[in-house]
């Protein structure tokens, strides 16, 4: 199995630290009333920071609600106390099959379908009350749009390497079949792209409420990793770049995932949407939608995750679609447009992303892989793949760099160029430099990155929280972090190096992009219709 298992082990193992962790240094915080019910969270008085957790930003996805758009809240009596984690949403695996099922030539926590929960946390004075008009980051995690919680992350984590400067909210949203149902009837009777459309929920959430909790409305961020960033790019190119009210001012993406995003009636999400009725079997039900409602989670949930364990190896199958409504075209449309949201955009990228989600025991050319990978390719497609990528190395070599450049690194430079003249692009190195490597250098809290110096870690966390707080990488919370000046990425293709020698010293420093790696992303972006992206 590709990453997405020993990512949840990470999650796993930072979830145990965290619940583990003693607040024998706690004290009660103030009550928050958010007009549909009053929170209490919890007062870390060893460094002053206020935790609220699971706060409830929508009503329980069930019954009626299954498959259709948030809702807003119910109202609720006293005081809830946030102060444990919220349970995950139902999630599972990606694809582990050798062979690409669609493809045609011519941890120990707790899931639930009620998931809709976020966590708020933010600097504090001695009694709990809020600093006042901070920036705010909204953290999406990543998982493939299968799996991955809130419990995953502590806030506290970005607060201290921001210099007490930021709130930070992590929301969670619905995953999988929940979350990403495909095909005419959703569109019809339900909606499409619930999970995204939860996030936009919570975002809306912020703009209303975070202001009781010290942060500035007019100051969001929002930044993600793997499908977390693919969720960026979502939210960045959503409503044709017009979404009102502005939601957000700054963009981080850290490791973009932009898998095949098909139109939601197209042939391969209609073949979902019947395989997901034949295996809860709704196939023969004169009304599909009323029967999944219907269903049992746990029915929902085998469904889900054989459906998605099913899919080609590394790949993930119940992901984003075009809509119509709030994605109305695909998304590699909307950046060469222009038509985004956002006023900055800071772009990460690791260097080997594709490794992790291609299976490493199976010889494949460069030419093969890209026909498994993308079913609406054709030889001729095909060839090109296999000239562009044939100085880079040994076969295997080949493929993992397709599979890390067509669906993580070359969307990051789709959007670099939707946000021209205000976009900042780096690259984390250090060895093995593969996907999700870079987490645990700003998610902290019971994680311990493979390169544990302290002034790397600062130059690399300080960067994201510098661009939360002044969409500016360069207006440092410490001046004396290490990074140099750091041009825009416009500015000669510039990109700002994360790495370290062999001896175990730094490297922070400006690097000129690849000319042969933006030809293979400009190839890539002109097939765009083909590889559904």
């Amino acid at each position: 199995m590709p990453s997405l298992r020993s990512l949840s082990r990470f999650c796993a193992t930072v979830l145990a630290v965290f619940l583990e962790t003693p607040l024998a240094r706690a004290q009660t915080a103030p009550v928050v009333d958010l007009g549909y019910a009053q929170y209490q969270g919890t007062v870390n008085t060893a460094n002053n920071i206020t935790n609220f957790l699971g706060i409830r930003y929508a009503a329980a996805p069930l019954g009626d609600l299954r498959f259709r758009a948030p809702q807003p809240p119910a109202n609720v009596t006293g005081v809830q106390q946030a102060t444990i984690q919220p349970n995950a949403c139902l999630q599972s695996g990606d694809g582990s099959s050798p062979t690409n099922p669609l493809e045609t030539r011519g941890t120990q926590f707790v899931t639930t379908e009620d998931c809709l929960f976020l966590n708020v946390y933010y600097p504090s004075g001695g009694a709990g009350e809020p600093l006042q008009d901070l920036p705010t980051l909204v953290w999406i995690h990543g998982g493939g749009y299968l799996a991955g919680e809130a419990s995953a992350t502590n806030g506290e984590d970005i607060i201290n390497q921001s210099n007490r400067g930021v709130v930070v909210v992590i929301i969670q949203y619905r995953l999988g079949l929940f979350g990403f149902l495909p095909g005419t009837a959703v569109k019809r009777d339900g909606v499409l792209n619930a999970g995204l459309l939860d996030q936009d929920f919570a975002f809306r959430w912020v703009n209303q409420h975070i202001s009781k909790f010290g942060g500035d409305p007019s100051k969001v961020t929002i930044w993600g990793e793997s499908a977390g960033a693919g969720s960026v790019i979502q939210h960045v190119v959503a409503n044709n770049g017009k979404t009102k009210p502005q939601l957000f001012r700054g963009a981080i993406a850290s490791s973009t995932f932009l898998p095949q995003q098909y139109r939601f009636d197209d042939r391969i999400p209609e073949r979902l949407f019947s395989e997901v009725l034949v295996q809860t079997n709704c196939s023969k039900a004169r009304n599909s939608m009323a029967c999944l409602r219907a269903a049992d989670a746990s029915v929902l949930e085998t469904a889900n995750t054989n459906i998605n364990d099913s899919g080609f190896y590394g790949t993930f199958l119940l992901v984003p679609v075009v809509d119509g409504d709030f994605i109305t075209q695909r998304p590699t449309l909307s950046l060469r447009e222009g038509k985004v949201n956002g006023e900055a955009l800071l772009a990460v990228t690791n260097t080997f992303e594709g490794t992790d989600f291609v299976n490493q025991g199976v010889a494949v050319t460069a030419k093969q892989y890209s026909l498994n990978l993308f079913p609406r390719f054709s030889p001729v497609q095909a060839d090109t793949v296999a000239a562009l990528y044939a100085d880079l190395g040994n076969d295997l070599f080949q493929v993992d760099a397709l599979q890390g450049e067509s669906i993580f690194i070359c969307p990051a430079y789709y959007m670099l160029s939707a946000f021209h003249g205000r976009s900042f692009k780096g690259e984390f190195a250090i060895p093995p430099g593969l996907h999700s490597d870079d987490i645990p250098y700003y998610w902290t809290t019971g994680a311990t990155p493979g390169f544990n110096n302290t002034a790397f870690i600062d130059a690399f966390a300080q960067s994201f929280t510098s661009f939360i707080i002044n969409l500016d990488p360069n207006i440092k919370v410490d001046p004396t972090t290490i990074t140099p000046h750091w041009d825009m990425f416009d500015v000669n293709n510039t990109e700002m190096l994360f790495n370290k020698t062999a001896d175990g010293v730094p490297v922070v420093q400006p690097i000129t992009t690849s000319n042969a790696l933006l030809e293979r992303c400009r190839f890539w972006n002109s097939v765009g219709n083909l590889t559904a992206q």
